[in-house]
């Protein structure tokens, strides 16, 4: 990686600004950047697609969305468990290989969906990389950065089209809160808190391997926690100052069950993520500056804004969604591009994920930024 955003006309921005509009552009940056992909790769029409595992429950979705599109075509489908493949293929109407290897070599898979546990993503991913199989996965793209870095340096090198799905970049109030920021109408942003949490623990939906450590590479925070920390590096910057971590398991497991990361920026601005596994509270976005404020929540998915010193909030018009990952996934394969926007986040994702659970091990405040030049 080459420590660069790209906006959606190409420009690069420094990851290590801490200003508001150091990301700006790239929550509606569906087509990214026209970096182009080794040239060889065929595909057929529709691009045939296999889903690579059922470790994650986002697994049958991304197969519904495969049959949807109208570009892709599900063919196929594997996992490590053999019951939970044929049960989960069958589920979904496909056929079942037992054998990656005699998958990743047919010539009628052009592309593949991993939601294998994240321990397994290295392994599989540089495979079908090798294989010349374009990759849609979820998040985590690996449990470290160095492994994270090496996915995608092979699938570079394969001329693979790597999407990591970051759902809620290309959601309209992320738009509009860039957008708000980038006017600097906030004035000196000093606060962003975000909070996502559903009730999986409790409720007894949430399959019992997503606490295991060895698999989950951890628990709220790695998982559910991922979303609300991507919206905090887009709003706030990548770069914190210092990353510090309290995890808790009310549940008794050996992850933790809920987490709160807080992230001081060398500016002054303090960003907080929430997440947690035991409640089903709306999701919300709180952002203050010296001039005014921001907020979202999940309820009646409206925007407010106040400005400093007000005692009404003002309602800002959310523009519509953007193409969703896996659209944007289809169209870098068709036009051979790279997702560079996404490739960087999915890193930063995980540098910043893994900083906030070295915190919370150790229970000190970890410098930043970890491992970058």
């Amino acid at each position: 990686m080459d420590g660069q955003l790209h906006t959606a006309g190409g420009s690069a921005l420094s990851l290590g600004t801490t200003l508001p509009h150091g990301y700006r552009g790239a929550a509606g940056a569906s087509t990214a950047t026209r970096t182009a992909l080794k040239e060889g790769l065929l595909v057929s029409d529709p691009i045939t697609v296999a889903v690579l595992g059922f470790w994650h429950v986002h697994a049958g979705d991304y197969a519904a969305r495969i049959r949807q599109h109208p570009d892709t075509e599900l063919v196929a489908a594997w996992d490590d468990d053999s019951a939970r493949g044929r049960a989960s293929a069958d589920a979904i109407e496909t056929a079942f290989v037992d054998d990656l290897d005699s998958l990743l070599t047919r010539d009628d898979v052009d592309a593949v969906s991993i939601t294998t546990a994240t321990t397994a993503h290295h392994a599989i991913m540089i495979r079908a990389a090798e294989a010349g199989k374009h990759i849609f996965t979820e998040k985590l793209l690996a449990p470290t950065v160095a492994e994270a870095e090496e996915i995608i340096a092979v699938a570079d090198k394969a001329g693979v089209a790597l999407v990591v799905s970051l759902p809620r970049l290309y959601h309209g109030y992320a738009r509009a809160i860039v957008d708000k920021l980038a006017s600097e109408e906030l004035g000196e942003l000093t606060y962003c808190r975000i909070r996502l949490s559903h009730d999986g623990a409790i409720a007894g939906w949430l399959p019992d391997r997503f606490y295991d450590p060895a698999a989950a590479v951890g628990g709220a925070l790695s998982d559910l926690g991922c979303h609300p920390v991507y919206l905090t590096q887009l709003f706030l910057g990548a770069l914190p100052a210092t990353v510090s971590a309290t995890y808790a398991s009310l549940t008794n497991h050996q992850v933790e069950d809920q987490a709160v990361v807080t992230l001081g920026y060398p500016g002054g601005a303090i960003g907080v993520v929430e997440t947690g596994f035991l409640s089903r509270d709306p999701f919300t976005i709180e952002m203050h500056g010296t001039e005014a404020s921001l907020a979202y929540e999940s309820t009646d998915s409206v925007l407010r804004h106040q400005n400093a010193g007000a005692d009404t909030w003002q309602t800002l018009a959310v523009p519509p969604d953007s193409a969703d990952a896996f659209s944007q996934w289809v169209t870098h394969i068709r036009e051979r591009t790279r997702a560079d926007d996404n490739l960087t986040r999915a890193v930063e994702l995980t540098r910043l994920v893994t900083a906030a659970n070295t915190a919370a091990a150790t229970g000190t405040a970890v410098r930043y930024p970890i491992g970058v030049a």
